[in-house]
């Protein structure tokens, strides 16, 4: 029987740019089997499969990761003055819901109505008369591992989700309409096999012309494959016993109650065997040729962008949806006053690094400040100079002004964060009248107001993030036609490095050099710090950590929090290894910006201020995201525990 789509005009408004949802058919109506008759009404459905995954991938203000953790603070301007659904604001506040959830995918117009687009594609792509049949098998290769990565988005969020392997009719009866969720490890299962298929027919990216970039390819089903199977093995997932009496309404287990040291060695092989594919295929890291800071700075910035898809580290890149708002750039970048050089009224610079991101940056030696023997903890939040030509152009030198906090920090820290008394890295075009941070109360940096507002784009820590952006370019530079030019990096390979010292760590009885020390080295190396053991040993207050798997667990995971720093990794890190409980539910700091003097925005040199308390995590409830409550009505299916 064949069933007829009519094309919605809400759908013709949401979604303007595919094209097929403006073909006018022939007596008003398009089919199905119309629609894929020809190659280029067949291509705008593929496209426009692929819609849907921007919101909840590519958008800092949809996809919660970005600012559901503890890495950025903003106020209560953001979330009074502006129209958007902040899903990552709201749900670290502690106003997640079930009435009507943020950063709710699990909806018929979210992940499973794209999932039925692509379940249509790859039922029809074969009526399609006039394109190659090679053509069809990559174009369906890629499809599948996009419904992979559906399955994926949904499964991190929800545990247990209702798989579609095909889709119901659209006159089927209601309780075939009611599926049921399936157990974890069957889901798992499903998304690897998808991918496995998908990889059979996915050449390389190397090998797909410029305009297939933004689809999947071989080095990105290789990796989300061990993505999938690194999240299984995680504690959330893995033998949690929060879990052991979820059960299906005919009490089947959604999770296997026991741990499963197997799944991280299943884990770590697919991700051995995903870096191969990429290394074998061209990716690398992105480096600097020398050790000179700027320019390993330089580097680490490049490392999470990709300017017209182009990137050598890059695995997996996706277009944003609305670049200049749904990216750092807008929120992130500085606000100047009007006339002033580098003035841009696009940009606003309303979010900004905790100070729990500022400490978590290692020093100069690659070791947390509070273990570096030769780095002074006692003393951070006093004032100090900078004397070494290192940091020149980097760090203001031979002035009695630095904060100690911000003195011999490694590369990451001063390419990612902009503190005050240090540069905005500009590379050549450092300019030391404009380019020098100064962020007390009235300079160029700092709050125009003397008091907080929520009426007031204000700065509330008294950092900035470069992260997202490239500090080589000005404020004015960054216009929208600039900016639409980068993509959202999604998967690059130094998650993959860093996922093989994890699995592996986790599997070996004790951790050892191949698996665990030289994938982490590799991350290390490019950030510009020593090897782990070097670290540990010549400069540690706790040399034997770096022996031991425990030990280990703790610095893979920190390494994990810098290099993906304000990356969206954070947010799911903290739930996977079941520590969100006691990160997310602390006061979020910074200093005191209504300050005029170094004395008053150092806040007398006695610590960070609270600039955020509205925090709250209730485990184990908020784990997992909540189905909403309508659907859970209208489906029959089970509720996320706690919900």
């Amino acid at each position: 029987m064949k069933h007829v789509y009519i094309l919605i005009i809400t759908l013709i408004s949401l979604f303007s740019g595919c094209d097929y949802l403006d073909v006018v058919p022939d007596n008003d109506i398009e089919t199905i089997e119309t629609i894929f008759e020809k190659r280029d009404q067949a291509e705008n459905w593929f496209k426009f499969c692929h819609t849907f995954l921007m919101p909840y991938t590519a958008s800092i203000i949809s996809n919660p990761a970005y600012t559901g953790a503890d890495e950025v603070v903003a106020g209560d301007f953001i979330r009074q003055q502006f129209n958007y659904n902040w899903a990552g604001f709201y749900i670290g506040d502690g106003l997640q819901m079930s009435a009507d959830p943020y950063g709710n995918i699990w909806r018929k117009d979210a992940a499973y109505n794209a999932i039925r687009y692509c379940n249509t594609f790859l039922e029809k792509i074969n009526g399609v008369y006039n394109m190659e049949n090679q053509e069809k098998i990559l174009w369906s290769a890629e499809i599948k591992a996009l419904k992979a990565h559906y399955y994926f988005e949904l499964l991190r969020r929800y545990g247990p989700i209702i798989l579609v392997p095909k889709n119901i009719a659209t006159n089927a009866g209601i309780e075939e309409m009611k599926q049921p969720r399936s157990p974890f490890e069957t889901c798992v299962e499903e998304i690897v096999s998808l991918l496995d298929e998908a990889m059979k027919d996915l050449p390389p990216m190397k090998q797909k012309s410029v305009s297939r970039w933004a689809y999947h390819s071989l080095e990105s089903a290789a990796a989300l494959k061990a993505i999938t199977l690194f999240y299984a093995a995680s504690p959330l997932f893995n033998g949690n016993p929060a879990y052991a009496n979820f059960t299906s309404k005919k009490g089947e287990n959604f999770f296997n109650p026991t741990y499963d040291k197997e799944k991280w060695k299943r884990a770590a092989e697919a991700i051995d065997s995903a870096l191969t594919i990429c290394l074998d295929n061209g990716k690398k890291l992105i480096e600097s040729e020398d050790q000179k800071l700027q320019n390993i700075m330089s580097a680490i910035e490049e490392s999470g962008l990709a300017k017209n898809f182009e990137s050598e580290e890059a695995i997996f890149m996706i277009q944003y949806e609305n670049r200049s708002l749904a990216s750092w750039t807008k929120w992130t970048r500085p606000y100047f006053r009007s006339g002033t050089p580098d003035y841009n009224a696009d940009l606003i610079g309303c979010i900004s690094p905790s100070i729990k991101m500022v400490e978590m940056y290692y020093t100069k030696h690659g070791l947390p400040i509070n273990e570096d023997r030769e780095w002074d903890y006692s003393s951070r939040y006093q004032i100090d100079k900078e004397t070494d030509p290192y940091y020149k152009n980097v760090v203001l030198l031979d002035a009695d002004s630095i904060l100690r906090l911000h003195l011999n920090r490694e590369p990451r820290f001063y390419a990612h964060i902009a503190a005050d008394r240090c540069y905005f890295q500009r590379g050549i075009y450092v300019d030391p009248e404009n380019d020098l941070v100064r962020a007390y109360q009235g300079e160029r940096f700092g709050t125009l107001y003397t008091s907080i507002s929520s009426s007031q784009a204000q700065n509330l820590t008294g950092y900035y993030m470069k992260k997202g952006s490239r500090s080589s370019q000005s404020n004015v530079d960054y216009k929208n036609t600039f900016s639409n030019e980068e993509a959202c990096v999604l998967i690059r390979l130094a998650e993959l490095y860093l996922m093989k010292a994890e699995a592996w760590n986790e599997y070996l009885d004790a951790p050892d050099k191949q698996h665990v020390y030289d994938p982490l080295n590799v991350v290390r190396k490019r950030a510009g710090i020593p090897d782990v053991e070097e670290a540990w040993q010549n400069y540690s207050t706790n040399p034997g950590k770096v022996k031991t798997k425990e030990g280990m667990r703790e610095i893979i995971r920190q390494e994990w929090n810098v290099e993906f720093a304000f990356e969206g990794k954070r947010f799911w890190n903290l739930r996977r290894w079941l520590t969100a409980t006691e990160e997310l539910n602390t006061t979020l700091c910074g200093w005191l910006i209504t300050g005029k003097t170094q004395r008053q925005f150092y806040n007398n040199f006695e610590g960070p201020v609270p600039v955020w308390s509205k925090r709250q995590f209730i485990a184990p409830r908020d784990y997992l995201f909540p189905i909403r409550s309508e659907e859970i009505l209208i489906s029959g299916c089970e509720q996320n525990p706690g919900w």
